[in-house]
């Protein structure tokens, strides 16, 4: 699961540089968000992938990350999904707005 999950970040991080690279303005958008995916499944993996455990604390049981879920790395994506979507909306509309001045979507502008 970890091997597969680490061939997800990979994928997702070359591709968004990739895309990030060409000189058109929706495929720097497209790279800057398969880039936000790509740190947030990492963030998310770095917080210890735990198959059936629980997220909250049960009577009984000790408190310690063997466990229960990590909830920081949760919250840090759950942020950043947000962060990241209100970032797209921003930057397409910037977009739209320089195709729509310039007649191109070249982020040079030619």
């Amino acid at each position: 699961m970890l091997l597969l999950l680490g061939l997800g970040i990979g994928t997702l991080a070359g591709c968004g540089v990739w895309l990030l690279l060409r000189a058109r303005s929706f495929d720097a958008i497209l790279g800057l968000t398969l880039l936000s995916y790509a740190v947030n499944l990492f963030i998310f993996a770095m917080g210890r992938v735990r198959v059936g455990a629980m997220p909250i604390l049960e009577k009984g049981v000790p408190a310690t990350l063997a466990t229960t879920a990590d909830p920081l790395p949760q919250a840090l994506v759950l942020t950043a999904i947000v962060i990241s979507f209100a970032l797209t909306a921003v930057l397409l509309a910037i977009a739209l707005r320089a195709r729509q001045q310039s007649g191109s979507d070249h982020v040079d502008g030619h």
